[in-house]
């Protein structure tokens, strides 16, 4: 990757090459803007790698290949064709995720992975400033042997079958505001804190986001919390991005720790059994299709009964389902009800 990466970073603007610096320092704990590079293969690459495969396979994800592996978040102006000059393309690498597909494999163990990129990542010196060639530097040995990046980040602000859980299902009223879900936290069986609205196109769900906004739960009250909930709510960090985009919603794991995810339109039709998927850290899947949905009746979930047919649960951390030893969700310490405005 030594040439490859020579050559992209030559192309790079000097802000450019700066906020790079900045968002792997950083490790994506705030929404940055693009990194703009021109389009076509770096000179000198072997591989003839994309540069938005290149950056995110030196700082994120050494096991990664093809561009098609990638979804831009939703966030990422380029992406979205915002930046308006199709001469360029975003290869900031925290403006991407993998994705995650029900019934895939999962990907290798961080120390399978590296053993095939451990070789061609030493020597790597990027034809920058002495300074911030020490910074990107720092950040591939961070990605690659999950050391961390510099000092921290600046404090966060401050079974047996179950009756039907409370009826949690958006009212007329939700509809008419204009939000298109509301978002309900649970500690086991235990509702904490209020329903929370959601209007803009995305969302962030989190503990620990850095200059991070929106719905965080460490704000929400901390009455007799068991060890249990306490050690899950340790692991939701960044949390989660969720995000309405054409077709459904999509859910990005910002987190270090799996997130687990239901919803009606996750299971193949005509299955009788639960399918939750697992979605690691860097991952992003579209967790609810509403054409699909629009197809179903309502959502009967084994041991709890019916379901709103327009929502996604989410657990934090714990799996929960035919696999394993917990059962239901409300066996999960820590999780988020999605409710889901249906769209006219």
């Amino acid at each position: 990757l030594k040439p490859a990466a020579h050559a992209l970073f030559k192309k790079l603007k000097d802000e450019e090459l700066e906020l790079l610096v900045q968002v792997v320092e950083s490790r994506g704990a705030w929404e940055s803007g693009c990194v703009l590079a021109p389009r076509g293969d770096p000179r000198g690459a072997k591989q003839g790698l994309p540069p938005q495969v290149l950056l995110c396979r030196l700082f994120r994800w050494p096991d990664l290949h093809q561009s098609h592996e990638l979804k831009h978040l939703c966030y990422c102006a380029g992406g979205r064709g915002g930046c308006g000059d199709l001469a360029v393309l975003c290869c900031n690498p925290h403006h991407f995720s993998r994705l995650a597909v029900p019934g895939e494999a999962e990907p290798l163990g961080q120390k399978q992975r590296l053993e095939g990129t451990e070789h061609e990542n030493q020597g790597m010196e990027p034809a920058v400033t002495p300074s911030r060639r020490k910074r990107l530097q720092h950040g591939m040995k961070g990605s690659c042997w999950g050391s961390s990046l510099g000092p921290a980040p600046p404090p966060p602000p401050p079974p047996q079958p179950c009756s039907p859980l409370p009826d949690t299902s958006l009212s007329w009223s939700t509809v008419k505001d204009g939000c298109w879900c509301k978002l309900a936290y649970w500690e086991y069986r235990t509702r904490v804190g209020r329903l929370y609205a959601v209007h803009e196109a995305s969302v962030n769900v989190f503990c620990e986001l850095p200059w991070g906004s929106g719905f965080c739960l460490a704000q929400l009250p901390a009455a007799h919390r068991s060890r249990a909930v306490r050690r899950a709510r340790g692991k939701i960090g960044q949390g989660l991005l969720l995000s309405q985009e054409p077709g459904g919603v999509w859910a990005y794991n910002r987190s270090e720790h799996p997130i687990f995810v239901s919803s009606p339109t996750l299971s193949p039709a005509g299955a009788s059994g639960l399918t939750v998927l697992k979605v690691l850290p860097g991952y992003s899947a579209k967790v609810f299709d509403y054409e699909w949905a629009g197809d179903r009746g309502g959502w009967q979930l084994p041991g709890e009964g019916p379901c709103d047919p327009h929502s996604i649960r989410i657990s934090f951390a714990k799996g929960w389902g035919p696999c394993y030893s917990r059962q239901f969700i409300t066996s999960c310490p820590c999780w988020l009800e999605v409710l889901l405005n249906q769209p006219h």
